[in-house]
């Protein structure tokens, strides 16, 4: 599979229409494969609940757009904003395992997400519910 412009482009249209506005797309060669990676297209007005992996880091690559990361600590007072974007050099980052986060897109976006070991959803104490 070739990431171009044009799948990104393709991702941020079903992004647009999708109920949750963002949409994803899986790029495991199968089920059994023991890592987890995806494009994840994001649009301004999605709302990623804060969120933790107590079982691995997070790799996030920015690849078009403009996105904000929060990080969080154990009581979900914020302790630190990274913005992604490609016109001041930041384009990627490693979330430690166990970290409260979640990111804000600020115009469409497409980033890749990257998590050690096979897929499995978030428990609720891992989900902080928005209120």
């Amino acid at each position: 599979m070739i990431i171009s412009n044009e799948l990104m482009d393709e991702l941020l249209v079903k992004a647009a229409t999708s109920e949750r506005r963002r949409i994803n797309l899986d790029l495991r060669n199968s089920e059994q494969d023991t890592s987890q990676r995806m494009l994840n297209a994001l649009m301004p007005d999605t709302v990623v609940p804060m969120h933790r992996h107590t079982a691995t880091a997070e790799t996030i690559v920015l690849l078009k757009g403009r996105v904000t990361e929060i990080l969080f600590n154990d009581e979900f007072v914020e302790i630190q904003r990274i913005d992604l974007d490609k016109e001041q050099g930041n384009v990627g980052l490693q979330i430690p395992t166990g970290i409260w986060h979640t990111i804000i897109a600020h115009e469409p976006s497409v980033i890749i997400e990257m998590k050690d070991g096979a897929y499995a959803p978030l428990t609720s104490s891992d989900v902080k519910p928005i209120r």
